[in-house]
């Protein structure tokens, strides 16, 4: 496993590297976002999808679990937020069922409900607050995934 630490002053060098990593996805490819509650983690998300191409409008699944957002590369990207589960029910079922589409990304805050189901494979982001805008950004990821992080 390959950490990397980046130190962002800014909202908008945090969607500069969430941007780049979102260009670069080719599908099948897990992200966990970690961080305390208003961490940056769907902030994140949304310049993540827009990287990869989508359009869509992109908001916290807080109250709907997951929202799907369509790309211009045709992926497909299924953004979960666990907050609220307190138990796996349906949601482990679907999301092994997202992880056998080949077209599919999964991006998923508050994933500690699903420590058992994750892949070893995935990129996990642990967001530190350093000031109202800044970050430290703690990258954790297999060498199949270092082409996220190139640059």
């Amino acid at each position: 496993m390959a950490n990397l630490i980046i130190e962002v002053k800014s909202e908008s060098a945090t969607w500069a590297i969430a941007k780049r990593i979102g260009q670069r996805l080719r599908g099948q490819e897990v992200v966990e976002l970690i961080s305390d509650l208003g961490g940056g983690k769907t902030s994140f998300t949304r310049a993540l999808s827009l990287g990869a191409g989508s359009k869509d409008q992109i908001r916290s699944p807080s109250f709907t679990i997951e929202n799907i957002y369509t790309t211009s590369s045709e992926l497909v990207i299924h953004h979960f937020d666990l907050y609220r589960l307190s138990s796996l029910g349906l949601v482990k079922n679907q999301f092994e069922e997202i992880l056998t589409n080949k077209q599919a990304v999964i991006v998923v805050e508050w994933a500690d409900i699903l420590k058992d189901v994750l892949p070893d494979k995935r990129l996990k982001i642990k967001f530190e607050v350093t000031s109202q805008n800044g970050r430290k950004l703690h990258f954790t990821y297999p060498s199949e995934l270092a082409y996220l992080m190139k640059g």
